[in-house]
């Protein structure tokens, strides 16, 4: 902890930390070494991670002070994951880290990840034993599934790099499957990040709530009207690698195998609209990797042939974490979207879900450009009214008491998008 606050020090001494208050980065910097002080038994390492040490990642705080050099930093690889007013704080690639030094950027604080990832016996933790991991949320499914009978089919909507189905969920009285409906549709996704392990709980607990809740006159009436489609985990590969060999990796990406020997791609950086035009890497090795072209990864693929066959889909949530905050398009121009009524519908929206769940409401672009976003594409591509909602917590292993404190209100919010999908133009 001295080595810390040392560090921690000399940020306040260059302005990197504001000395008045403590930053979400400084507090990242506590949280990483409040993990490390547990002690944990020593776990062997699996020869299939052992290989990417040839490439190490960190977590860094580094000095940035506008959505440009935030923008910058996401270009050369970081992974943003904490804004502060003078600092951002995320993972990175050795490769991309020596890249954001030779630009000039200011690294106050690097670690490297296996210093201070949490280590565990199984798969999750003990005291995140509420958490999914591929097969439990595949059984969870097929539970719901089966409580809601009358609407419900369970069937994959493509397969990932390592061949696992992505599942989903889909809630309509009448179609089944894949197959056509006019009922208007919506859409819920978790897990583009493999770390992100509550974006897989929430959906989940929506799917849940719906059935525990089906009697209702209320719930009965939404169910008899929509076409949901509920996706929890869409980077299967991912979520189990990030939890291989009894440990946290901290892994954002797929893990599809690359010509250069790297690993995966950031899919959240991989859909086709204005795919590879800012804030994202094209250096495999980077967290932030954009992939070779648009559409180059299964699951993105997946998605796409959702949304190009389903049309009547109109409103869309993907889930992530963590932040507290609800994002609207664009994600990767700083313009506005030019329609007014449409930008008029996308703030009220998000601000409808974002006082639900707790949160605040933004402009993707106002943090920093991300091309090739999911929503940015489904809106151009397909014009759903399409968000992001970074969930709330301290990190990306936040404990179970997280899912508990994040279902409610972000259920609300499900239920909010799905009622107003029959004509988001008019939501209230």
């Amino acid at each position: 902890m001295l080595k810390l606050l040392t560090i921690a020090a000399i940020f306040l001494n260059i302005g990197v930390f504001p000395a008045q208050c403590e930053t979400s980065a400084m507090k990242a910097l506590v949280r990483l070494e409040s993990a490390t002080a547990q002690p944990a038994p020593e776990i062997s390492e699996p020869a299939s991670l052992k290989t990417t040490s040839a490439n190490p990642r960190y977590w860094i705080a580094v000095k940035a002070q506008n959505k440009g050099e935030r923008t910058d930093l996401a270009e050369l690889g970081l992974a943003i994951e904490e804004i502060a007013s003078q600092t951002v704080s995320g993972t990175v690639s050795e490769k991309s880290l020596a890249k954001i030094k030779v630009r000039g950027f200011l690294v106050g604080y690097e670690r490297r990840i296996e210093e201070f990832r949490p280590k565990a016996q199984k798969d999750f933790p003990q005291q995140d034993a509420k958490y999914h991991d591929y097969v439990r949320t595949y059984s969870e499914l097929q539970s719901v599934a089966g409580a809601l009978a009358g609407y419900a089919s369970l069937y994959s909507v493509g397969k990932s790099a390592e061949g696992r189905d992505i599942w989903c969920l889909r809630l309509n009285k009448n179609a089944r499957n894949d197959d056509a409906s006019s009922d208007p549709g919506a859409v819920v996704v978790g897990n583009h990040h493999a770390r992100e392990h509550i974006s897989v709980e929430i959906p989940l607990r929506f799917a849940r709530w719906l059935a525990d809740n089906k009697g209702k006159s209320d719930v009965k009436a939404l169910l008899d009207s929509r076409d949901i489609y509920i996706i929890p985990m869409l980077n299967p590969d991912g979520a189990e690698y990030d939890i291989r060999g009894g440990q946290y990796h901290y892994w954002r990406k797929t893990v599809r195998k690359l010509p250069s020997g790297d690993l995966g791609a950031d899919i959240n950086r991989n859909y086709g609209y204005l795919w590879g035009q800012g804030g994202s890497s094209p250096d495999p090795s980077a967290d932030t990797y954009m992939g070779p072209s648009a559409f180059s990864e299964p699951e993105t693929l997946a998605m796409k042939q959702l949304f190009d066959t389903h049309t009547n889909i109109t409103t869309c949530n993907s889930y992530h974490s963590y932040g507290s905050v609800v994002y609207y398009p664009w994600s990767g121009t700083y313009d506005d979207i030019p329609d007014a009524k449409d930008l008029a519908a996308f703030k009220t929206i998000a601000g409808k879900i974002a006082a639900l769940a707790g949160y605040r409401a933004e402009k993707s672009s106002d943090s920093y450009l991300s091309t090739g976003d999911m929503n940015d594409w489904t809106y151009a591509a397909h014009h759903v009214f399409s968000f992001t909602t970074e969930l709330d917590g301290s990190g990306f292993y936040p404990g179970a008491a997280a899912i508990d404190n994040a279902a409610p209100g972000n259920i609300k919010a499900m239920l909010y998008m799905a009622q107003i999908s029959d004509n988001p133009l008019n939501a209230r």
